[in-house]
């Protein structure tokens, strides 16, 4: 199937539609996330190209991503503080890590590196949160060995 791409512009006339090879573009692919149906044009994929918005966006993204790991990890904790099992202390460990890659790879091109450095300083000090309770629930799962010693000669 041939799919066109346009560019939609607002001016003061009116809107102007161009057709326009987006891989010439240099910018930040967004997906829609709302699945509502509705008469009109159907999008499928955005292409931001000015770099103040693409900034704004990804730090909104990052925000409340970040959010949601504060909040997954601290439920984590307290859920696990009876359970002396720390599968889901590893899994949380392993799901920060990779979006640690991610926010490097991803989305180190388009941020300044003053906050991509402020954010892996806060994703370090989650990670180290994990890393501590990790070695805390292993150190309490070993019980102490007491050798019963009989009388040396």
């Amino acid at each position: 199937m041939n799919y066109k791409k346009y560019i939609i512009e607002k001016t003061k006339n009116g809107i102007n539609a161009t057709e326009m090879n987006i891989k010439i573009l240099k910018g930040f692919q967004v997906l829609p996330q709302n699945k509502i149906e509705y008469p009109g044009v159907e999008v499928n994929s955005m292409l931001v190209v000015k770099p103040s918005f693409i900034e704004k966006l990804l730090k909104k993204k990052i925000k409340k991503k970040l959010d949601y790991y504060l909040s997954y990890i601290i439920a984590v904790i307290d859920e696990n503080d009876e359970n002396p099992d720390d599968a889901p202390l590893r899994q949380a460990l392993n799901d920060l890590t990779r979006y640690k890659e991610i926010v490097g790879a991803k989305y180190q091109q388009y941020l300044d590196d003053k906050y991509i450095h402020l954010l892996m300083k806060k994703i370090d000090l989650l990670e180290r949160e994990l890393k501590t309770k990790i070695i805390y629930k292993t150190m309490n799962n070993y019980e102490p060995i007491h050798e019963i010693k009989g009388k040396s000669r």
